[in-house]
C-alpha cells in the first residue's frame, strides 16, 4: 500500500505541463534516434546525456525514461521495414517482422511491435513499483565483499554473454578497466596514467567515453563501409494500422509469454535484452512447429509479439535493478548510472530515502511514457520510417557535430575533444575486430566500485582473502556466476559440434 501512495505522489510530480513536455520530448527523440540503423536506445541516451545537464534532476530523468523506451521501439521500426535493426535487441523481432512487411503486412507488424512494447513495459513497471523497495532493503545486507562479488558477477557474465568469444568479451572488459583507473587514486592520492596532465586528475568523463565509443565509433564504422553493397531498400508501411481479431488472438499469448521471459533478465547482468528476445523467439518458434500449418518463415505475428514484449520487459526490470541495487545490467543502464552520478546521486538502497521524490517520479514516468509512446507509435510509425530515407552522409555528419558540441559543452575542455576522437577510433577498432562495447561501459562504471570495495574488504579483514567468500550472499553470487559460465561454454561447444556435423 505504501508503494501505491508513493507512486501516486510520483504521478502528481510528473503530471505538470513542464514535466509532461519532457516525457513527450524524450519519447520523440528516443524514437527518432532509435529508428536510425546502427544507433539505437543506448546511443540515444548517450547523445542526449550532455543536453540534460541544464535541467533539474527530476526533469532530466523523466526525459530519459521516454528516451529509453522510445529508442527500443525505434530500433524495431528499422528492423521491420528495412531489415536493419537499430540495435541488437531488435534482431529477433525483425526476423518475422520483415517477412510480414515483405508480404504487405508492415503496418500490422509495427502495431504488434508497439502493443508488445507497451504490455512488456507496463507489466515490468508494475513489478518494479512493488518489488524495487524490497530489493533496496535486501541491498542493505550487502557489505564490501558482497558488492565486490556483485561487480565481478556483472563483469564476467556480461563479457561472456554479449560476445561469441569469451576471450573477446574479457578483452573488452580489460579495456574498460584500464580506462576506469585513469586519474587520482582515492586511497593513496597517487596520479595514475595521467601523463602529467592536470585535466586527467579527475579521470576521463563518462560522457566522453559513452559518446566516443557509441556515437563516433559507429560514425567511423559507417564511413569505413561506404561504397560497399548493402540492401537498404525501405519497404512501405501499407495496410491497416490495427490487428484483426484472429491476429490479436495469436499475438496476445505471445505478448505475455515474452513478458514472462523478459522480466527476470532485467535483474541478471547478461548485457541487455539480446538473450531474452532470442529465447522468446525460440519459444514461439517451437510452439508454432506443433501447429498443423506452421507460420514461421512466412511472417508469423508471434515472432514479432514475443521478442518485442521480452525486450521492453527486460528494460523495465533493468531500471528496477539499477535503482534498488545500483547494478547496471546493460549498456543503457550503465549510461543511466553515469547520469545519476553526474547529479551527485548513487542508485542503491539509500536512493529511496535520500531522493524518494525523484525515484517515484521516475517510476511514474515509465507508465506515462508507455502511453505517450503507444499514442505516438501506433498511428505514426510510417512517418518515423521516413527518417530512414535521410542520406547517411548528412545523418552521420550531423551526429558527429552534435556529439562534439555536447562533449565540449559539458566541460569546456579541448582535451575532451581529443579524447572523444581517440575513444571513437578505439570504438571503431573494436567493431572491426568483433570486440563488444557493453563490457567496456560496464567496466568503466563498476571498475572504481569494485576497486574501492575490494580495498575495504581487505582492510576490514586485515588482508585475509577468505573474507571475500565468507558470506552466504557472496558465495551464492560466485556459484551463480560459475553456473552461467559453464552453461555458456557447454552451449557453445554443442553449437560448434552441430556446425561441424553440418559441414
Amino acid at each position: 500500500m505504501e508503494s501505491l501512495v508513493n507512486l501516486g505522489e510520483g504521478f502528481l510530480t510528473v503530471l505538470t505541463p513542464m514535466n509532461m513536455l519532457w516525457v513527450f520530448i524524450g519519447a520523440v527523440l528516443g524514437t527518432a534516434v532509435g529508428v536510425l540503423p546502427g544507433l539505437g536506445s543506448a546511443m540515444a541516451v548517450a547523445l542526449l546525456l550532455p543536453v540534460t545537464f541544464s535541467l533539474d534532476p527530476i526533469g532530466a530523468f523523466i526525459m530519459f525514461s521516454g528516451v529509453l523506451f522510445g529508442g527500443l521501439f525505434g530500433d524495431s521500426i528499422a528492423g521491420i521495414l528495412m531489415n536493419t535493426p537499430g540495435n541488437s535487441t531488435a534482431i529477433a523481432g525483425s526476423i518475422e517482422g520483415h517477412r510480414m512487411a515483405k508480404s504487405g503486412r508492415a503496418s500490422q507488424a509495427l502495431a504488434t511491435s508497439a502493443i508488445g512494447a507497451f504490455i512488456g513495459g507496463i507489466v515490468a513497471s508494475i513489478l518494479v513499483v512493488f518489488f524495487a523497495p524490497g530489493l533496496a532493503q535486501l541491498a542493505t545486507l550487502f557489505g564490501p565483499a558482497e558488492y565486490l562479488a556483485l561487480a565481478i558477477f556483472a563483469f564476467v557474465a556480461i563479457s561472456a554473454v554479449v560476445s561469441e568469444s569469451v576471450i573477446r568479451g574479457l578483452a573488452a572488459l580489460v579495456i574498460g578497466l584500464a580506462i576506469s583507473v585513469v586519474g587520482i587514486d582515492g586511497a593513496s592520492g597517487a596520479a595514475r596514467f595521467t601523463g602529467g596532465l592536470p585535466e586527467l586528475f579527475d579521470g576521463i568523463d563518462i560522457v566522453v567515453i559513452t559518446v566516443g565509443l557509441l556515437a563516433l565509433g559507429e560514425v567511423f564504422n559507417v564511413a569505413a563501409r561506404r561504397g560497399t553493397k548493402e540492401d537498404t531498400r525501405l519497404l512501405p508501411s501499407t495496410g491497416r494500422l490495427w490487428l484483426s481479431r484472429r491476429e490479436f488472438r495469436l499475438a496476445l499469448p505471445a505478448w505475455f509469454r515474452g513478458t514472462a521471459i523478459g522480466v527476470p533478465f532485467g535483474i541478471i547482468p547478461v548485457g541487455g535484452s539480446e538473450v531474452p528476445t532470442f529465447l522468446s523467439y525460440g519459444a514461439e518458434r517451437k510452439l508454432d512447429s506443433r501447429r498443423q500449418k506452421p507460420m514461421f518463415g512466412k511472417g508469423a505475428i508471434q515472432g514479432v509479439a514475443g521478442p518485442e514484449a521480452a525486450g521492453n520487459a527486460t528494460a523495465g526490470t533493468a531500471m528496477g535493478a539499477l535503482l534498488a541495487l545500483g547494478l547496471p545490467t546493460s549498456a543503457t543502464a550503465a549510461i543511466l548510472l553515469a547520469a545519476f552520478r553526474q547529479y551527485g546521486l548513487q542508485p542503491g538502497p539509500l536512493l529511496f530515502e535520500r531522493a524518494s521524490e525523484l525515484v517515484w517520479a521516475l517510476l511514474a514516468s515509465f507508465f506515462i511514457g508507455m502511453v505517450v509512446l503507444l499514442i505516438l507509435n501506433l498511428p505514426f510509425a510510417p512517418l518515423w520510417a521516413k527518417l530512414l530515407k535521410v542520406p547517411r552522409h548528412y545523418l552521420y555528419a550531423g551526429i558527429t557535430v552534435f556529439a562534439m558540441l555536447g562533449v565540449y559543452a559539458t566541460s569546456s575542455k579541448v582535451l575532451d575533444l581529443v579524447l572523444v576522437l581517440a575513444i571513437g577510433l578505439l570504438g571503431f577498432a573494436m567493431r572491426r575486430y568483433g570486440l563488444p562495447v557493453a563490457p567496456v561501459l560496464i567496466a568503466v562504471i563498476l571498475g572504481p566500485l569494485a576497486e574501492t570495495e575490494y580495498r575495504r574488504a581487505m582492510a576490514v579483514s586485515e588482508g585475509d582473502p577468505a573474507a571475500l567468500v565468507s558470506s552466504p550472499i557472496s558465495i551464492t553470487l560466485y556459484s551463480l556466476l560459475a553456473l552461467v559460465v559453464v552453461g555458456l561454454l557447454i552451449q557453445r561447444v554443442r553449437r560448434r559440434r552441430q556446425e561441424k556435423a553440418l559441414v
